[in-house]
């Protein structure tokens, strides 16, 4: 009889241990994504379970109405603006200094085959989710609230917030807010693989070794609503001059290039020596670079190679980044066409800033010598507005969305 109940109860542990490897297997990428996006998913899929919770409810209802407000504020006009602007995009897409900002990287290039994303943080990681601990899982929804909670207001993501924000709990990195976005904006994830780059650029995945000096991405496949199959990269790397120099990134993008570059809030990193390594690459492998006047400096681009397309409204940089002003910008934007949307710092529609700036074909052997250092003195701009909250903004949420 003990014998019996022995083998009984091994059979059972081993009948737990395969419902369980199919329940986890059940859970797929996708629906992982609009669970964190507050969209419900599948009627099959095992967390259908976690969506009868208040919290989620609660959080599924204020990213339906967030999300809707961005995109008839903004997202919406971004694209049109695009295809009335765009009229060759190419099939690759880069975004330096981004954050995991799918959302305007999709807004402003929706026909990209890939797109490459590039910035400081960490890839990290979305579990399974219905194997955490109930707390955790709204702890999850809480802090990818607060993540986001300044690019749904502003259209930019605040560094130093994320770097709380993006380490808090089990579900961590930029990894569930790229999820975010996807599902926000109408994907359906595929596969998701994490990466890693050699110093040379070569992609590396599973338990191949990429070297000491590796780049860690992850590459997500996704398809739209015309089901065609596209690629998002996104890598957590130094883009100052060593640590561009050391790594396999720029390398790995030039393979992919040349393509559409976009610039947005990117603290003016542009303008100092210490970002000209991938100032210059994105230069020789941009054939339109889109940027606010966060990005590169009007000097730094040769006149002889490029068409400029100003949009918008150029004020000078908020207070935050003072000494940043561009007397040349300046006289540019006297001749820009209006936009109806928000972007960068200075995110009120009519206070933002938008160059396109496109590549003169057949240029690139063209003489350099007109590009200059943005060295030029500026005159001090009048002191710019600080940062409030849009006024679609509950108070409740308000508290999130400071820029300081």
């Amino acid at each position: 009889m003990f014998q019996f109940m022995k083998i009984a109860a091994v059979a059972l542990a081993l009948l737990a241990a395969s419902v369980s490897s199919v329940r986890a297997a059940d859970v797929t990428f996708d629906d992982t994504a609009r669970f964190l996006a507050g969209m419900q998913p599948p009627a099959d899929s095992p967390l259908v379970p976690l969506t009868r919770d208040p919290g989620w409810q609660r959080h599924a209802k204020f990213f339906d109405g967030a999300f809707a407000q961005l995109e008839q504020r903004q997202l919406s006009n971004i694209r049109s603006w695009a295809d009335a602007n765009l009229a060759a995009p190419r099939p690759t897409m880069f975004y330096m200094f981004s954050g995991p900002d799918f959302l305007y990287a999709n807004a402003f290039y929706s026909k990209a085959s890939t797109y490459v994303l590039g910035a400081l943080e960490p890839v990290g990681a979305v579990p399974d989710l219905t194997r955490l601990p109930r707390g955790s899982v709204a702890a999850a929804l809480y802090n990818v609230e607060r993540s986001l909670g300044s690019i749904l207001s502003f259209s930019f993501f605040i560094t130093k917030q994320m770097k709380v924000d993006l380490h808090a709990n089990q579900v961590n990195g930029t990894l569930p807010i790229l999820y975010v976005f996807l599902a926000r904006s109408g994907k359906t994830i595929r596969n998701v693989e994490m990466i890693a780059l050699d110093d040379r650029g070569g992609v590396h995945v599973g338990d191949d070794n990429p070297g000491r000096n590796a780049t860690r991405g992850v590459r997500i496949t996704f398809a739209g609503s015309d089901g065609e199959a596209r690629t998002l990269y996104y890598f957590s790397t130094d883009l100052s001059n060593s640590g561009a120099r050391a790594a396999g990134f720029l390398k790995f993008c030039e393979t992919l290039g040349p393509g559409n570059s976009l610039l947005k809030s990117a603290s003016y990193l542009l303008h100092s020596g210490n970002f000209s390594v991938v100032r210059d690459w994105l230069l020789a492998n941009s054939a339109t670079i889109i940027q606010d006047d966060s990005g590169i400096p009007l000097a730094n681009y040769n006149a002889r190679q490029w068409r400029f397309f100003p949009f918008g409204r150029y004020l000078g940089p908020i207070d935050e980044f003072p000494g940043r002003y561009q007397e040349r910008y300046a006289e540019l934007f006297t001749r820009a066409q209006p936009i109806d949307f928000g972007v960068g710092y200075r995110w009120r529609m009519r206070e933002s800033n938008l160059l396109l700036s496109v590549k003169v074909p057949g240029s690139d052997t063209a003489p350099t010598t007109e590009t200059t250092s943005a060295t030029e003195p500026p005159p001090r701009p009048p002191r710019p507005k600080r940062l409030r909250p849009p006024e679609s903004v509950p108070p409740s949420q308000g508290r999130f969305f400071w820029f300081r």
